[in-house]
């Protein structure tokens, strides 16, 4: 919709995880660090914990990216299931183990044979367990008791815990003593500053191709920071819907009236006097559109064109000019050319 407006190449600000955008902030190389510093010294347990949309994915895949490329990894990122079998069965699906399903005794044996040979090989093993938070006491407890799994010399796999800030709170309980006793590395990732909150906005950019990094304002990129406390998730959300609305306004740099914008639109807020500007000049302008519209597509479309627009006009009303210029787009995509 705005990217070719704006000079990109693809949209800046998605929130699906790509290793091209990873942005590995202060905290995100220290934790990155804790969790290879567990995994090269065979510890058993290691827990990053970090607010949601704070980047524990996308530290994930920075993490997965380094290891060793003998190292076998299973990965659960759903982990609400509804038994401790399921549990285990799943671990032995994602490292490919085989076989068919079974009991948690058959599970176990088949999962020690196979980490008695990784270790032969010297392979590492380790299982990454995200959204460890939403775990019940018994799969907690299933956890821990796979750290068991070991031979006199050192553990055959490592677990990594990701979770929510809950996940401290639940290992702190009396009943995870045995388990909180066993964790080796923990480390709780911080939200982005404001100068790493620019440096993320800017790098963004300039990966999807931007003619200019400089596209948002230095007083825009504070008031994402602010708005946003630095939390990636938010920003990539705010800038992308800023990019949306500066398009449809035909402003050709993000400013901070532009994120005030957004912000309103996302807490339901009332509109201040330059919204309320807008909504007042959308008025004209659609009317003008409209005109437009007919004189540019001629009179055999008049009816049709008019019925269409005007019983949408109402509804888009709320969003302004970039309502009416979404509207005009979507039934003449070349009209704007």
């Amino acid at each position: 919709m705005y990217l070719k407006f704006y000079g990109l190449k693809e949209k800046p600000f998605e929130i699906t995880v790509d290793p091209r955008y990873f942005y590995l902030s202060e905290t995100h190389k220290e934790a990155l660090a804790h969790l290879i510093y567990a995994v090269q010294e065979k510890k058993a347990f290691a827990v990053v914990t970090g607010e949601a949309g704070t980047g524990k994915t996308t530290l994930v895949q920075a993490f997965l990216s380094r290891l060793d490329s003998k190292a076998k990894t299973a990965f659960l990122f759903n982990p609400k299931l509804d038994s401790n079998s399921d549990f285990l069965y799943s671990i032995c699906e994602d490292l490919e183990l085989g076989g068919q399903k079974g009991s948690k005794v058959d599970y176990l044996i088949r999962l020690n044979a196979y980490l008695t040979e990784c270790y032969s090989k010297k392979e590492d093993v380790v299982i990454i367990i995200d959204e460890a938070h939403t775990l019940g006491p018994e799969l907690l407890e299933e956890v821990r008791l796979l750290t068991n799994l070991e031979n006199s010399r050192a553990k055959l796999l490592q677990v990594i815990l990701l979770g929510q800030p809950e996940l401290d709170n639940i290992l702190n309980r009396p009943q995870f003593r045995a388990l909180k006793q066993r964790i080796n590395v923990r480390y709780r990732l911080q939200t982005l500053n404001r100068k790493e909150t620019g440096e993320y906005i800017q790098r963004r950019l300039r990966i999807a191709g931007a003619r200019s990094t400089n596209l948002f304002t230095p007083r825009a990129i504070r008031k994402v920071f602010r708005y946003s406390k630095g939390i990636p998730r938010v920003i990539n959300t705010v800038c992308d819907n800023a990019l949306v609305n500066g398009y449809a306004e035909r402003e050709r740099i993000i400013d901070i009236g532009l994120i005030r914008e957004v912000i309103s639109d996302r807490e339901g807020k009332n509109p201040g006097a330059r919204r309320k500007f807008v909504f007042a000049a959308a008025g004209i302008a659609g009317v003008s559109l409209i005109l437009g519209v007919l004189y540019y597509y001629g009179p055999t479309q008049i009816s049709e064109t008019v019925r269409n627009i005007g019983e949408k006009i109402w509804q888009y009303g709320k969003l302004g000019l970039k309502g009416i210029v979404a509207l005009v787009e979507q039934r003449f995509p070349t009209f704007f050319v």
